[in-house]
Order: C-alpha cells, then sequence, then structure tokens
C-alpha cells in the first residue's frame, strides 16, 4: 500500500447509516465560507519596508535533511523549501492554492478526454541560481524520483506522482506539459516544491545530496551557512533573483526549544518566535507593568513583578526560610543559604526577563490544524459504533473551544469538518451527520449496546472493559512535581450516586492557570507538543504495532505485586491466611456495567509542558463522561512516547491530539481514513489511520473525489465521505489549535499566517517615520 503525501492529515472514518445527502454549493470565493480568524501580520506595503536587515526566527531544530520528499522531513526543511526553491502554487489566506506568478504564466487542464493534460507556461525569467533555465528537464527528473516505479529512491511520498504517464516540453522551452495515466484532482499540489534536476536526477542525489545543502536553489533567498554549532541556518538574499527583491538582507532560522522561547526573547536572540499561552501572558503581564497597570500582577517589594518565582511565598515561609538559614544547624543552614541564592537570581533573572519582553508583541490566529478527541475502534467498548457515538453526542464542543479559545481572545467556534477548515473551499459542517450534544440521546445508545447503570461486577476490582493489558507508564514518563505526571487517576471509579465532590474538584482543576506560572519553570522539556501529529511512520508501522503489543504484555507482567496476583507465600515466613470470607456482590453503582465488567476508558494524555491546555480539556471531557456513567483512567505519558508508543502503536482508548489541515483533501485525507486491512502475519496496517475505524463506502468516495476532474463535484464527493465519518465517530473535531507569535512590533508582513503561506521577499523592518511625519 502506497505511502500518501505527508502534507495530508485530518482524521478517522467508518459509517453504516442512512445519511442525509448534502447539498452542495456553487464553485467560487464564497464556498467554504470565511476563515475563521485572519492572518495577523501586520501588513504593510513594500514602500513602507526598510531595505535590509536581518530576521532571527526561531524554529524547533535544524532540519535533518533538506529534501521535503523525504522521511526525515520537517517543519524546518518545509520552511528553508518555501523561502529558496520554486512553488508554483501557494496558499493564500484563506488557506485554498493559488499560482505563484513568481513561476507560473499560467497553469491550466487543457485536455481531458481521451487523457488529462496539464500545461504549464513558466515565467520567462524564472532560472536557477547556476544561471539555468527552470523547464521540463527538472518536472521530469522530480517526476520519476517520486512515481514509485525505483525503489532505490528513497522516498516518502508519491501520492499524484504514480498517476503521471509522461512529460514532455511544450511549443517552447517555457511550456511543459504534463499527461496523466489517471485522472488527477489534485494536480496543482504536484511540483511545490520543485527541486532542481541536480538533486532528483539519480538516487544517490536524491538519497544524500540534499541532507545537508542545497548547492542550486531558485527563490527569493539562497541557502548561506548550517551551523549545527549554533543551531542556525542563514538564508541570504538570492542576487539572481527575477522578482521583487527581498526586503530582507538575512533570514536567520534559530532553533530554541519552545520552553526557552521567553528567554531567547528576552536575551535578543530572536526576534519572531512562536509561543505557547504561558509565554504570551507573560509578554501581556510585562506590556501591562511597562504600561504602569500594576494591579495583582504588577510590581511588588522592590520593584519586582509580583508574578514569576517566588510570588506565592506567604510571609510565614520568607521567615521561615530565614530562620533556617540563620539558624544554629550549620548544615540546614547551609543548604537553605544555597537555596535562597538560587532563587534570588531566579528572580532576578525572570524580572530582567519581563523588563525585555516589554518590547515585543503578541500576534494572534488559528494554525492550519484542529485539536480532536480520537476514539480507537480497533478493540474493546469502542469497537461497538454505538458507544463511540455515545460518547460523541455527549461532548460539548462550543464549551471546549471556549475553554481553549476565549481567554487568548480568538474566535471559538468548533470546527466542522475532519478534511478542511473553514475558509478552504471544501469545508462544509457535517456535524449534523453525527448530531449535536444529547445526554439522553447518548444513555439511549449505551443502553441499546447492552450498558446498564448498577450492573453487577464479576471482574477483580480495579480490572476494566477494553484491550486485556495496556501500560500505565511507558517507562519514560517524568515523575515527580513539576512534570504534570500525576499517574494514574480514574475518573468515576468508587463514585457515590452522586459524585459531587469529585466533580467539583476536577472542575477546580480545570480553572486557568496563575499568569507566568509555567514560565518560571526551569528544566521544561525542548521539543514540539506531541498535540500535532508527526508526519506517518511509513513502513515502520506494522513492526511498531507488533512491538508495542509485546511491550505491553510485559509491562503488565513486571509490574504486578505477587501478593495482589495471589501467588503462594513461602510457607517459611508463616502460617497460611485463613479462608477469606465471603463478600458482598459488587455492582458498578451510578456506573455503567455489561457483563460483569464496569465500562472503563483508557484516556491517554502528554504529560509535559505546553501541554496543559490539552490536559485541562481532557480534564473536562472525562467530567461529562463521568456523567453518563463511563470511568476514564487518565493516563500521562511522556512527550517522546505520546504518539509513537501510544497512538501510532494503539495503546489508547481515547487520545486528544491534532492534524494539520490540507488544501488538496481528496489525496491527503485519503490515508487518514482509510479502512484498515489485515496484514498476513495477522497485524493491522493502518496507513495513518490510528483511531483504526474504516468503511468501503468512504474509500470509495475519496477515490471517486482524486479522479474528478470537475473540482465542485470532486469537493461535493469530499464533504459526502466527510459527513460519513461523522456518523462513524471515530474522531470528533474540537476547535482549531491556536496560534501565537511574539514579534517585535517594528517587524511586519511576518506572524500568526493563518491557513496562508508566507510571502518571504516581503518581509521586513517598517520604515522610521520622517520628521515630518513625527510632527504630525
Amino acid at each position: 500500500m502506497s505511502q500518501r503525501r505527508r502534507r495530508s492529515l485530518a482524521l478517522l472514518t467508518s459509517g453504516v447509516l442512512a445519511l442525509p445527502l448534502l447539498t452542495g454549493c456553487g464553485a467560487g470565493d464564497d464556498e467554504g465560507g470565511p476563515a475563521a480568524a485572519g492572518q495577523d501580520i501586520a501588513t504593510t506595503t513594500r514602500d513602507k519596508v526598510a531595505d535590509g536587515g536581518v530576521l532571527r526566527w526561531a524554529v524547533d531544530s535544524l532540519p535533518d535533511t533538506l529534501n521535503a520528499f523525504q522521511a526525515d522531513a520537517d517543519a524546518t526543511t518545509s520552511r528553508i523549501a518555501g523561502a529558496v526553491l520554486p512553488q508554483l502554487f501557494v496558499l493564500d489566506a484563506k488557506g485554498r492554492p493559488v499560482a505563484n506568478p513568481d513561476y507560473l504564466e499560467k497553469a491550466e487542464v487543457i485536455e481531458r478526454e481521451p487523457k488529462q493534460v496539464v500545461l504549464y507556461k513558466l515565467n520567462q525569467q524564472a532560472v536557477w541560481s547556476d544561471g539555468r533555465e527552470i523547464g521540463a528537464p527538472d518536472f521530469v527528473a522530480q517526476w520519476r524520483a517520486l512515481n514509485g516505479k525505483d525503489s532505490a529512491y528513497w522516498t516518502a511520498r508519491n501520492a499524484g506522482y504514480e498517476r503521471i504517464e509522461k512529460i514532455e516540453k511544450g511549443k517552447t522551452d517555457l511550456e511543459v506539459r504534463v499527461t496523466f495515466a489517471k485522472p488527477y484532482a489534485d494536480w496543482r499540489s504536484l511540483f511545490s516544491p520543485l527541486y532542481p534536476k541536480q538533486v532528483t536526477g539519480t538516487p544517490d542525489a536524491f538519497n544524500e545530496g540534499a541532507r545537508g545543502t542545497l548547492k542550486v536553489t531558485a527563490g527569493p533567498f539562497a541557502l548561506g551557512a548550517i551551523d549545527k554549532k549554533t543551531g542556525t541556518a542563514a538564508l541570504t538574499r538570492n542576487p539572481r533573483w527575477w522578482g521583487k527583491q527581498a526586503k530582507l538582507d538575512t533570514l536567520v532560522l534559530t532553533a530554541v526549544p519552545r520552553a526557552e522561547r521567553p528567554a531567547a526573547l528576552a536575551a535578543g536572540k530572536v526576534d519572531l518566535a512562536e509561543i505557547d499561552r504561558s509565554g504570551a501572558e507573560r509578554i501581556a503581564l510585562a506590556r501591562r507593568d511597562a504600561a504602569g497597570k500594576a494591579g495583582k500582577g504588577g510590581a511588588g517589594a522592590g520593584g519586582a513583578p509580583a508574578h514569576g518565582p517566588g510570588a506565592a511565598v506567604t510571609p510565614a515561609q520568607a521567615t521561615l526560610s530565614w530562620a533556617n538559614a540563620f539558624g544554629t544547624d550549620e548544615e540546614k543552614a547551609a543548604q537553605e543559604k544555597e537555596t535562597r541564592t538560587k532563587h534570588t537570581e531566579a528572580v532576578k533573572r525572570y524580572a530582567d526577563e519581563q523588563a525585555a519582553l516589554r518590547g515585543f508583541t503578541v500576534r494572534k490566529s488559528l494554525e492550519p490544524a484542529y485539536t480532536q478527541l480520537a476514539m480507537n475502534g480497533a478493540s474493546g467498548p469502542l469497537a461497538d459504533e454505538r458507544v463511540r457515538r455515545a460518547v460523541a453526542r455527549a461532548l460539548d464542543r462550543q464549551a471546549l473551544a471556549d475553554l481553549v479559545l476565549k481567554p487568548l481572545g480568538l474566535p471559538a467556534k468548533p470546527v466542522g469538518s475532519h478534511v478542511a477548515l473553514a475558509g478552504q473551499q471544501a469545508y462544509a459542517d457535517n456535524s449534523d451527520a453525527l448530531g449535536g450534544q444529547d445526554a439522553k440521546a447518548a444513555q439511549a445508545l449505551l443502553a441499546d449496546a447492552g450498558w446498564r447503570r448498577g450492573g453487577k461486577l464479576t471482574e477483580p476490582a480495579g480490572a476494566k472493559a477494553g484491550p486485556e493489558s495496556a501500560p500505565q507508564d511507558d517507562g519514560k514518563t517524568p515523575a515527580g512535581p513539576g512534570t504534570g505526571n500525576d499517574g494514574l487517576y480514574i475518573v468515576g471509579e468508587d463514585d457515590g450516586a452522586n459524585g459531587e465532590a469529585a466533580e467539583a474538584g476536577a472542575e477546580a482543576g480545570a480553572d486557568t492557570r496563575a499568569a507566568g506560572d509555567a514560565a518560571a519553570a526551569d528544566g521544561e522539556r525542548d521539543g514540539v507538543s506531541p498535540v500535532l501529529a508527526p508526519a506517518p511512520f511509513g513502513a515502520q508501522q506494522k513492526a511498531s504495532l507488533l512491538a508495542q503489543a509485546a511491550a505491553a504484555r510485559t509491562a503488565d507482567d513486571g509490574k504486578r505485586s505477587p501478593a495482589r496476583d495471589g501467588d503462594a507465600a513461602d510457607p517459611a515466613k508463616g502460617s497460611p491466611a485463613p479462608a477469606p470470607a465471603k463478600q458482598a456482590a459488587r455492582t458498578s453503582g451510578n456506573m455503567l456495567a455489561k457483563d460483569g465488567k464496569a465500562l472503563t476508558l483508557r484516556f491517554v494524555l502528554p504529560a509535559g509542558p505546553g501541554s496543559e491546555s490539552l490536559r485541562t480539556v481532557g480534564e473536562r471531557i472525562s467530567q461529562t463522561l463521568r456523567k453518563l456513567g463511563v470511568n476514564t483512567e487518565t493516563i500521562k505519558v511522556a512527550d517522546d512516547s505520546f504518539f509513537k508508543d501510544h497512538i501510532a502503536s494503539g495503546q489508547y482508548d481515547l487520545a486528544l491530539y491534532s492534524w494539520p489541515a490540507t488544501a488538496f483533501p481528496a489525496t491527503d485525507a485519503r490515508p487518514i481514513f482509510a479502512k484498515p486491512e489485515p496484514a498476513a502475519d495477522g497485524s493491522l496496517l493502518v496507513e495513518q489511520n490510528y483511531t483504526r475505524v474504516g468503511t468501503d463506502h468512504i474509500d470509495q468516495l475519496f477515490d471517486q473525489a482524486v479522479g474528478e476532474l470537475d473540482e465542485a463535484q470532486s469537493r461535493e464527493l469530499v464533504r459526502k465521505a466527510d459527513a460519513r465519518i461523522w456518523a462513524a465517530a471515530g474522531s470528533i473535531p474540537l476547535f482549531q489549535r491556536p496560534e501565537l507569535v511574539a514579534v517585535r512590533p517594528s517587524l511586519v508582513n511576518a506572524g500568526a499566517f493563518g491557513l496562508g503561506a508566507p510571502r518571504y521577499q516581503d518581509i521586513g523592518w517598517k520604515k522610521a517615520p520622517k520628521a515630518k511625519e513625527k510632527k504630525k
């Protein structure tokens, strides 16, 4: 089964009930409606942008490869490719592909019968940095590398390229004719980025030649030095660029872990950085303090901020610390003095950083990605579609969106599609195919599936309905204060008839954090939050599934206590225990049970910093399900194992994570919702369908959509597939992820790009106002 494009991403599938026919919209600019949130980039005309200057832009890491078509390509690979290589089509502010005039005069389908033919007319000034014209040889080389026929090319995706029959020069050197063996609706997704034939012409060049350098480029910027020691990649203005000259002299991509970005901004290491909510709160507090609005978050004793390290220390605690530091116990006094010194340094460091952060502002939008509740339908209670639908109908998606987005001042509207976001032409709210929040309907679905309150329990205490062995700790999970790993918490277990106390405690835990607390913590984890699903694992998928199943059994066996398992006691250590007294029959009380087992679902969440809002959403969902009579075991795991060891391997019942949106859902959503197929060895091949729910009908709709050249009809087929995905309730879209970007106020045409792509040559520093303008 071929791997699909990494750009693909959304979520899950299945559905066997009758659905209402969807009424399609006509093609046009209004199709898909407005974007949920626009770009926030301080849009400025080029005449008001200064020529020259350097921008230091924070990225998660330096790339392992500069070849965007390899499996280990990442977001920084795409960032560099976008600035230095041809992008024939780019995404506008509504996430729609539009022809890039810097490279194309025109691109269109000129024949549909007997075969689809696309004609590209290239910009006559477009040349590679070595002076050679961009042309058909580059198209041919990339097609041959990516069409999947030559296994010597180590490619991560070939979707669309395998449908091409031939590529040839048109009437002139500036024309490229692409003939397809099978119709392909998403032809605009191809050849962006376009690599020079020097990179794609041979397997060796493709596999190794572009891992650390790009000798030939064709963008507004050229690739300069990549310095692993300093963690920087420099992009310099391309002297051969034929379009509007880049405003910046140099764009420096700087690797900075997300937890360290507020400090890096304050230290002047970067000028632009995507940040999390705690970082945004620190900048807001810094600007408020600078404006003299002291209040609760204003200056404290000695002018220090009344937030950050030690802000919550009470007078009594401070007095005790002083007493210990100057007491008679010398060892204890030395330890306390060292602690006080570190604390004083931390307070000063935080205050200095806050002073520097006053010089930044936060630009906000919504990312081209959505967070969703995923339900593993491979086994256990969620294998029953009625149970999945019941969980989905219990959710108040609007309340969850409000919980995350309203405090940030962002539009809080639940996402209505698995395959597109508001603004994109394929978008339509198909959630009615499942139905809105309705607790009574959810209860009826569970009753129909055989789950009853007060059912007799025959399983051992603590057992659950679901897959037998699920490791509650993967061995990598950090423990202790500040790690977010509170261990295993079972919502609803041992509840009384009402459970008010438990509910109140969890509701309190869902309240927003004190501003600045997370930012003040030391030792936070590096890297990207696992909330966003990474690229597909490809050939590793099957091995991962098998390995994780074995690891789960081993971990379970190794953690059992002999006493709990009922192993025989050593006779030499005492007399045999008397026979246990006969216990009263156990029931599930106010919770649901069936066949002697309580309805309990494993809810896997990441434990690291940066995922606080995700855990808050998880707690709210758990409380909702408890009211329905469903127990949840909240299992917090280390960030680096969350996706690989739990989601991809199927070691979960419920999980929260996000998929990036795509401008080409007919191609890119297909592997996300593909019906899992059994392999010869008994394992399950799931492609990227990590909820493991799918149907032949949904597959057929996507297959029809990708081969339909009537664009409006192709989008209609995609919407029909989405309606059936909703009905299957394998995954439930909740809300678009917030995008928070810290920038210096004078930086323009950059910030929170939303659904659109950056226009790198227009990014720069705003010109200083002239003397006459200042007087005005």
